[in-house]
């Protein structure tokens, strides 16, 4: 078995991924699948793994990737146990891509104060594209309602994914 065989069960894990999203399976029904044909998949990889280490050094690169795997199994294998979870993190690390790519203009906002505030406003504009909603929309109904807004009222009504458009933008 060499690393080739490592590249096909992590292919066969996300072909079970593809399956269950072009499904449209609830996650109820994604879990019962990934136990059904993920878990097997990760059993046959962990025994692969444990027998890569018995035939290398302890030195080559590959023991020690083996090796960090395994150390970190259980959180690996978790996402198995509950169909909400990502099998990787893909998607978070596309949403902050952004502010990873404009970090170096970062240092010149001026302040703390100024670094805080793009921060929010990188979360709520990150929270508009998970959520669906237009953030020029959002923006400039929330900017016009909170001058009239009143200390009894939550302001998590306004977060974009509570948000519901008021007449002002008609």
């Amino acid at each position: 078995m060499n690393a080739e065989t490592g590249l096909t069960l992590i292919g066969a894990l996300y072909d079970v991924e593809r399956l269950a999203r072009e499904g449209n399976l609830a996650a109820e029904q994604f879990t019962a699948l990934r136990q059904e044909k993920s878990v097997p998949v990760l059993t046959e990889m962990k025994e692969w793994l444990i027998t890569r280490m018995q035939v290398l050094n302890p030195t080559n690169p590959v023991y020690k990737a083996a090796q960090y795997t395994l150390k970190l199994w259980p959180g690996l294998i978790h996402y198995t146990t509950d169909g909400r979870l990502a099998i990787d993190n893909n998607e978070a690390k596309n949403a902050i891509r952004p502010s990873a790519i404009g970090k170096k203009n970062f240092m010149f906002f001026g302040s703390h104060e100024g670094g805080e505030r793009a921060a929010m406003l990188y979360t709520f504009m990150g929270t508009c594209k998970k959520q669906g909603v237009n953030p020029a929309a959002w923006l400039k109904d929330i900017l016009l309602r909170l001058p009239y807004f009143k200390k009894y009222q939550s302001l998590k009504e306004l977060l974009p994914q509570n948000w519901v458009i008021t007449k002002t933008l008609n």
